[in-house]
This record gives C-alpha cells, structure tokens and sequence, in this order.
C-alpha cells in the first residue's frame, strides 16, 4: 500500500463498524449488497459453491439481459467530506462489472430506501468509468461538501467485492450542543492529523465508536529499540483534530484488549492557538483498562497530543467536553 494514494489513510465513512449500512439495491441475486461494507479484506475459498453458485465474498448481481445498470444505496456511517472511494473487485475476474460511477446525496433524517431512490438529490463523484478485476480501483474526489449517502452503480452488471468511502466526518451542530460530547470521535468530526508509528494497525481506530473487541480494534505501534542505557530518548505519539474548539473535562484512554503491550505511560496536551498545554502529565497506565481522568480546560483546545512511553498499543481516546462559542461559530460557518 505504500504507492496508494494518501485518501487511502483516512477513515472509511462507510464502513460497518462504524454504522455504515447498505441500505437499498436493485438486486443481489448472487452476492448479499452488505458484503460491500464488512470491515475486513475480502477473502475467497474455490469451489465453495451453494444453491446460487460460487460464494462470493462481496455483492453480485444476475447476468442483465436487458437494457439498465444495477445500483446499491449506502448510509455513511459518519456523514462527512469524501476525498477519496475505492472500489475493490478482489477475485471478480470474470464477473466484474466493466465500468461503475459513484453518486452522493446529503439528506437530513432518518429517510427510506424508497425516499432515497425516487427523491434524494444525487451529486457525481465519480464519471461512469472503465474498472479492473480482481482489483482495488482507486478513485480520488474533490468536493468540499458534506454527504451522507453515497450510490454505486455497476454498468451493467457484476460483481464489487467492498466499497470504501474515504474522508473526514462532517458533525451535525445540532447534536454537538446538546451536551457534553466526546470531541474527539470520528462521528462527531474529531480526526487524526499525525503519528508517529502505525505499524501494526491505524490510530483512527482510537477514535472510533464502541469498545474494542480485540488488539487489532485499537492502535498499536512497532516496538522501539534502544541503545543501553536510554529508554527514555524517544516515544510513539499522535495527534487528534478535534470536532471544533471545545472546553475539556474528561479524557478517557482505554487499553482494553493490550494486556502486554499497553504503553507503560502517557500524557496528553491541548493545542490552544500555536502553543501546547498540558492537560494530563505523564501518568502510569494499566494494562487491559479504562482510564478515565478528569481535566480542568478552561481556555478550550482545537488539538489533542497523546504521547505515549515509549511504544505499545490503546484501543480508544476520548475527550468529553463542550464548545467554546468560537468553537460553534466555526462550525456554523457557511462552508
């Protein structure tokens, strides 16, 4: 992945670990349409053949017989901005679809598959173009405006083993003065701007809904090597965006599911203008727990730095708190 395009390291809108749901398509006669957003790389067994043919690990349409294309309507988990989409044929090889375009469509509420269909006013993100089989076909976007249903439409028919929504969550202001809100989650437009090592697995993932279930839920670092006699000259970090500027009262850092590889330390600053404040010193962490901690943030950060001693892995930040008054203007800005 290394010559993938960098939309490739932001947060997959889509996918269903964090609420993405498939929610409408025209058919499915071979492959079931919510294959498209499973968390994990498609895989495939030969000759696993049932009642409708070949399992595939993805969505799968008949064989059209007459004029038309096949489309599947997808709920973003996290509505947002949508740099980039990947439409991945792994192991189509003669039944994917020769051409695919993708659409989007920002639509307030709770509305129906029906209502989404006939009514919703779909944008083009991607032109009808020529895909590849068997491949992850990478389409960047260049639209700044927030969406939180996105369609694929295969031309004329075939197969997609998953569909990636590459972005950044777009917060609803609404919700996020209702209260107290974690400013830091993914859903409410928190993101990773910097880390220092992602060796193992994505610090997206710290920001991501839910607990962990397992290791690879989280973030987990290389181990760093050091010279005698120096353990203390370096350390793993990353820094988070948060939804807008906000008054902190609590951070929460989880190392559930890291029994022997948390951190054996941290500490976490807030970006307040161009300087750094402390707001939790270099504390010692458990193993395989919730830490929760309150802070006193008065003056109100638009950046979180966890530095972490010296490497090892956590499943989750959060970082609970309320909007300063510029933090809600810039988020009520007219983009």
């Amino acid at each position: 992945m290394t010559d993938a395009p960098k939309f490739t390291q932001l947060p997959d809108l889509a996918v269903r670990s964090l609420g993405g749901s498939v929610v409408w398509a025209n058919d499915e006669s071979f492959a079931e349409k919510e294959n498209l957003i499973r968390p994990l790389p498609p895989g495939y067994s030969p000759a696993t053949f049932g009642h409708k043919g070949q399992v595939y690990d993805g969505w799968e349409t008949r064989r059209r017989r007459e004029p038309g294309c096949d489309e599947a309507i997808v709920r973003l988990g996290v509505p947002g901005v949508i740099h980039g989409v990947v439409v991945d044929t792994a192991f189509f090889t003669g039944n994917y679809p020769p051409e695919i375009s993708l659409e989007a469509a920002a639509v307030a509420g709770y509305p129906s598959p029906e209502t989404l269909r006939d009514e919703a006013k779909w944008e083009p993100l991607v032109l009808r173009t020529a895909v590849t089989g068997d491949s992850a076909n990478m389409f960047p976007v260049s639209d700044e405006r927030r969406f939180t249903h996105v369609k694929l439409t295969l031309h004329p028919d075939g197969g997609v083993a998953r569909l990636r929504v590459h972005g950044y969550g777009a917060p609803d202001p609404e919700f996020l003065t209702a209260g107290p809100v974690d400013v830091a989650a993914l859903e409410n437009g928190g993101h990773v701007t910097g880390c220092s090592n992602w060796f193992y697995s994505s610090p997206h993932n710290l920001l991501m809904p839910g607990y962990a279930r397992v290791m690879g839920d989280g973030w987990e670092t290389s181990r760093r090597r050091f010279p005698s006699g120096e353990w203390e000259s370096s350390n793993d970090w990353v820094e988070v965006h948060l939804a807008a500027e906000a008054a902190l009262r609590v951070v929460e850092l989880d190392t559930t599911c890291f029994l022997h590889n948390a951190p054996g330390a941290a500490s976490v600053r807030g970006r307040v203008g161009d300087e750094w404040v402390e707001l939790l010193p270099r504390t010692a962490l458990q193993p395989d727990t919730r830490h929760r901690f309150r802070v006193d943030d008065e003056a109100g950060v638009t950046d979180l730095r966890l530095d972490i001693y010296p490497d090892g892995g956590l499943s989750r930040l959060r970082a609970w708190g309320t909007l300063t008054p510029a933090g809600l203007a810039a988020l009520t800005e007219p983009r």
